[in-house]
């Protein structure tokens, strides 16, 4: 069948294009210059419709030889832009559309073949400027359903939560930003671990996402689905910002537009960001967390083809951390919720990164894109999840840190063209990464300074090697998109313990996908899914053979609906279902993973948006799920921390005159914390408020976190552990308290 898949995309290369012109352009922001993904472009008369690329480039078929027989109306729109009728006059080929910012109108949104790709995705981009973040980390919210946990004092990749899966650092979700990888295959924590911070939350314009295993460029980790943040190629405005909080917090930025107008208008830009951050945070030690991260992103046109664009950028952060608590230090009053057993946990962190990404258009159906990337990454993290379990004198203290070299290189062809009339396009793609881990060690430690033992210690290569192709057909009912992928992977490892010089092991798997959408009207459209997936298991695992997978599969299925009841309501709704050949669970971090063996998931998700006035929107999200074990004994067959039932939603304000903000609440219901249910992971309902005061040269602003002072816990574990004093250990919650209610200050200068 894969077989199949890839000669017939293959030989759609060789097809013409049936008779017909063809008309390109592109659409930005007329203040800005900034490009403007997923904006909207009609044929009127014909029906035909596309959405713009990440560089607002857009390539459509008009009837034949229209152009050359009289003027071609060409319907632009965009949420958040004024709509635009441009009349394209005979023998053009080229237009260049500048959409001006106008109040937002869910009015506006219709729904085409495209929409259940593209549809909240594009209207996600309003609320980046409605819901202030302290941390990139904290950008993945805009993804329906997907929660996040801080367990380490902030500098720590959160733990995520998505479709059922407690992914804990980042084993099934792909992250990237402008196409660099996020995750780290076998890092020295765990599998797929995926730190943010080294992203300033400002410069993301965009939030791409997907859920399910069904996005063909998208091939590790990428189970419950990805994210692909984007950053603004060119600014409005050079931005100094300063913050000042509760738990002596303060925040600096600043953002500087190094050409000016006139290179702009060439569509030439660079800019650099700076930021530093200090927080004690709410702990009675406090986490000293320093974070500083510096950005630069130079793009422009190269000739009348091609589109270049280079990022550099560096990131650092270090702090303490108080660790978990367990229930019975707080109950026995040993502690307060706020305290610690441990409070010499903590880590430093460093990455630096180069990213260039050229695009060139090699004629008007076909486009060829490259992207060659770098990153170093340093880690070193100090934890105690189980106090004086194992070493009754010296603690439990580990350490595990590794030094990382991260290179890789992807290129992709995109194909437009008429066939009769069908809008096809034809993606081929083709990737390697390759991930060189230099000293990667797991170590028993006291106080961060004495190493009492090495657990693991050695030199880690992992290459992936993919290709992929997908074929999509669509008209003014169906959308339907087929791809496959394929995946090769070697494993390489050097154990310093056993002095061995490096055992290898190399596996392959395919990967096919199938979406398809059927437009019933402007106002109703239904989708089916199918893909595979997989997540990648640890370069350790994979050598010695430990695990019964190494690239086990995710089989998923989705079947919803997204329509537009009344004018100002957009509802999208699906049922789901994900088959797990094999999980794994990483074991106290004692470098241990076992094998857990097969899982379902069923589920059903409801997004909902809809615009109450002019200026008020609301927002809200529900995702249930049942998350089991297969072949376990009904009753011990639960997922640990597996979320069954959570819900994201608010209320968003934009006043012409100037002042906007918002309400948001988020919870998440009880859910086992181990396999039997015997421990309770308590579930929490927690409400964030913010209110800006925007004008041309300022914005003031007030952000209000855990605005009812709820007490709630953020993190929570069933661990086995024992306090200095005890005789014998105590299997029970273990959790990372929420932060109090806290209130943060801002003030934004515009130049």
């Amino acid at each position: 069948m894969q077989r199949v898949t890839f000669c017939f995309i293959l030989l759609m290369l060789t097809i013409p294009a049936w008779a017909q012109h063809w008309l390109k352009g592109k659409i930005i922001d007329k203040a800005s210059r900034e490009p403007l993904e997923l904006a909207n472009v009609q044929v009127a008369g014909i029906n035909n419709s596309v959405y713009t690329d990440a560089l607002g480039n857009f390539i459509i078929s008009t009837n034949e030889n229209a152009i050359a027989k009289g003027p071609v109306q060409l319907l632009v729109s965009f949420i958040g832009y004024e709509k635009k009728d441009i009349l394209v006059s005979p023998g053009t080929d080229m237009v260049l559309v500048e959409l001006e910012k106008a109040a937002v109108s869910l009015k506006e949104v219709i729904i085409t073949p495209h929409s259940g790709t593209y549809t909240f995705n594009s209207i996600s981009k309003i609320d980046l400027n409605l819901r202030p973040a302290k941390s990139s980390q904290e950008l993945l919210r805009l993804v329906p359903g997907l929660f996040i946990s801080q367990h380490a004092g902030g500098g720590k990749a959160e733990q995520i939560f998505l479709r059922g899966f407690d992914i804990d650092h980042g084993t099934d979700i792909q992250i990237s930003v402008d196409g660099l990888p996020v995750n780290m295959v076998s890092h020295a924590h765990g599998q797929g671990y995926a730190d943010m911070h080294f992203i300033i939350p400002e410069l993301v314009k965009n939030v791409d996402y997907g859920l399910g295993p069904y996005h063909t460029p998208h091939g590790n980790l990428a189970v419950a689905g990805y994210v692909d943040l984007k950053t603004f190629n060119s600014l409005q405005n050079s931005t100094i910002k300063a913050e000042v909080g509760q738990f002596n917090t303060w925040r600096g930025l600043a953002i500087i537009d190094l050409l000016g107008k006139k290179a702009k208008e060439k569509n030439s830009n660079w800019y650099v960001a700076g930021e530093y951050l200090y927080s004690d945070g709410p702990f009675d030690s406090p986490q000293k967390f320093h974070r500083y991260n510096i950005f630069s992103k130079y793009s422009s046109n190269i000739g009348l083809k091609s589109f270049l664009s280079i990022q550099a950028s560096t990131f650092s952060s270090q702090w303490n951390a108080s660790g978990q608590v367990p229930e019975r230090a707080v109950q026995n009053g040993l502690i307060n919720r706020f305290g610690s057993i441990d409070d010499k946990e903590g880590g430093q962190t460093a990455r630096t990164n180069l990213n260039v990404q050229l695009s060139t258009r090699l004629n008007n159906q076909l486009t060829w894109s490259n992207q060659a990337y770098y990153s170093r990454y340093d880690f070193n993290l100090f934890s105690n999840f189980t106090f004086f379990l194992e070493d009754p004198v010296n603690g439990d203290q580990i350490n595990q840190r590794e030094k990382r070299n991260l290179f890789g290189y992807t290129s992709r062809l995109d194909r437009n063209t008429m066939l009769g009339n069908w809008n096809s396009k034809t993606t081929l793609g083709l990737g390697i990464r390759n991930d060189q881990t230099k000293d990667s060690e797991l170590s028993h430690t006291k106080d961060r300074s004495t190493v009492l033992n090495k657990i693991q210690s050695g030199d880690i290569s992992e290459l992936n090697f993919s290709a992929f192709a997908e074929q999509t057909f669509s008209d003014r009912k169906w959308s339907i998109n087929i791809g496959t992928r394929f995946d090769y992977f070697q494993f390489q490892y050097a154990d310093h313990l056993q002095n061995e010089a490096g055992t290898k092991n190399s596996k392959t798997i395919i990967s096919p996908k199938i979406n398809i959408h059927y437009t019933i009207n402007s106002r109703a459209q239904v989708f089916l899914k199918f893909g595979k997936g997989f997540h990648s298991n640890d370069t350790r695992l994979a050598i010695t053979g430990n695990s019964k997978e190494v690239l086990p599969a995710a089989y998923g299925a989705d079947l919803g609906i997204l329509i537009k009841p009344a004018k100002n309501l957009i509802v999208n709704t699906a049922v789901w279902y994900l088959y797990l050949q094999q999980e794994f669970v990483y074991v106290g971090d004692a470098g241990v993973v076992e094998p857990s063996g097969k899982t379902r998931r069923m589920g059903i998700d409801l997004s909902a948006r809809y615009q109450l006035t002019t200026w008020l929107f609301a927002d809200a999200n529900l995702n249930w799920t049942k998350p089991r074990a297969i072949g376990e004994q009904k009753g011990s067959n639960y997922i640990p921390l597996a979320p069954t039932f959570s819900g994201i939603g608010g209320l968003n304000v934009k006043v012409t005159n100037g002042v906007n903000g918002s309400i948001r609440y988020r919870f998440i219901m009880d859910r086992p914390a181990n396999e039997s249910n015997s421990v309770v992971a308590k579930g929490y309902t927690v409400a964030d408020a913010s209110v800006n005061y925007t004008k041309k040269k300022y914005e003031i602003g007030l952000l209000a976190e855990n605005i009812f002072n709820t007490k709630w816990n953020e993190a929570q574990f069933d661990t086995e552990s024992r306090l200095k004093n005890e005789a014998n250990p105590v299997s029970e919650l273990h959790f990372t308290p929420g932060n109090p209610f806290n209130m943060r200050l801002k003030l934004m200068l515009f130049f």
